[in-house]
């Protein structure tokens, strides 16, 4: 095995990512991938790293979501796989530091923490200084851990409130809007998409079942309603026959996916491989249908690499058609459906496709 990080000339820890002061984005992020490919000496720098320099005293413009992602998540794979302290006491410091982002009147976090001083606001952007649904609905799988590991339910109840705001709101046509008043505990409006905005919120569902050995059943239902809305609404078929998620702007179809809708494919496999029976092989097809339709997006682009976006409007389908749209960005999302539906079906051209975009 090629030592891949040799070609970054160590040392490598230098060349990472930050989150509102906080260093080491990617070393965090990829200690399990290190330990699982058995690049050991890299893992013992890395774990080096964790315990000397990675300093939680910081101040500056933090995202709840990819604080909880990337860093309490990585230390959570870092420790389950190999024990090592370390890695659990820093993960449970920095999930007390995120916990003053859920002091709203909903109990929904904002999307903005400052680790040092406890503030905390919604993106500029946010519309009305909305929370995000992928931002607040993509905590579930880490804090119920943080609870389990030390004992303290604040981590458990904090996650569990979201739901229960969740399925207290009406639900229009059944979907779950983008933005959500964290004072309120109303939409702010109905933008609905499964890609960026929304996308995590729907997988956390699935992989919390999954994850409680199917015994939370809210959230398999959640997951299963969900869906059901989501194809009643929002999946249509082109012209040429490519399965697509349009996005839902107050009743109108934006007929349009991101690139990030893509991860939809592997997530419907997933959730079809413990459906019922009469409607497992459905939602393989339909996986199967949507995750061809990503591949679509590669194969009619020039560089045969997938747009940020593509269209199935004024005659084209699965291509970018705004400049704004034409660029890629590393996203894993179409990878991952490969991934999913190799696994569930092991048709060859899954890995095909997958070793297609490497070569690229």
């Amino acid at each position: 095995m090629d030592r891949w990080f040799q070609v970054m000339e160590l040392p490598w820890l230098n060349v990472f990512l930050r989150h509102g002061g906080l260093r080491g984005a990617t070393v965090v992020d990829a200690l399990d991938t290190l330990y699982i490919m058995e690049l050991e000496e890299e893992f013992q720098e890395a774990k080096k790293w964790v315990e000397k320099s990675f300093d939680l005293n910081v101040n500056g413009e933090a995202s709840l979501f990819e604080v909880n992602i990337r860093y309490i998540g990585g230390l959570l794979a870092a420790y389950y796989l190999t024990g090592e302290e370390v890695f659990k006491s820093k993960a449970l410091e920095l999930g007390e530091k995120l916990l003053p982002a859920f002091n709203t009147p909903t109990g929904i976090p904002r999307g903005v923490i400052n680790l040092g001083s406890g503030m905390s606001w919604s993106w500029g952007w946010a519309s009305a200084g909305s929370s995000i649904l992928a931002e607040f609905g993509t905590l579930h799988l880490e804090f119920l851990h943080l609870s389990e590991l030390s004992g303290n339910p604040v981590f458990a109840e904090k996650v569990m409130n979201i739901r229960k705001v969740l399925n207290r709101v009406e639900k229009p046509q059944g979907l779950y809007p983008n933005f959500l008043s964290p004072v309120t505990g109303n939409w702010v409006q109905h933008h609905v998409s499964i890609g960026g905005l929304g996308d995590s919120f729907y997988e956390y569902l699935i992989k919390s079942w999954l994850m409680s050995d199917k015994k939370d059943s809210e959230a398999k239902k959640m997951y299963d309603d969900a869906l059901e809305a989501i194809e009643r609404h929002l999946v249509k078929k082109s012209a040429g026959g490519l399965t697509y998620i349009a996005e839902w702007r107050g009743g109108i179809l934006d007929h349009k996916m991101g690139h990030l809708a893509c991860f939809s494919g592997g997530m419907i496999a997933l959730g079809a491989e413990h459906a019922g029976e009469e409607r497992k092989q459905h939602y393989m097809d339909l996986a199967a249908e949507i995750t061809n339709t990503c591949h679509e997006s590669y194969a009619r682009s020039d560089t045969k690499l997938g747009p940020e976006a593509f269209r199935f409007d004024a005659g084209s389908e699965a291509m970018a058609t705004r400049l704004s749209e034409r660029y890629y960005i590393l996203r894993p999302e179409v990878v991952e459906s490969y991934m999913y539906m190799w696994r569930l079906t092991h048709h060859p051209k899954y890995r095909q496709w997958g070793w297609e975009v490497v070569q690229v």
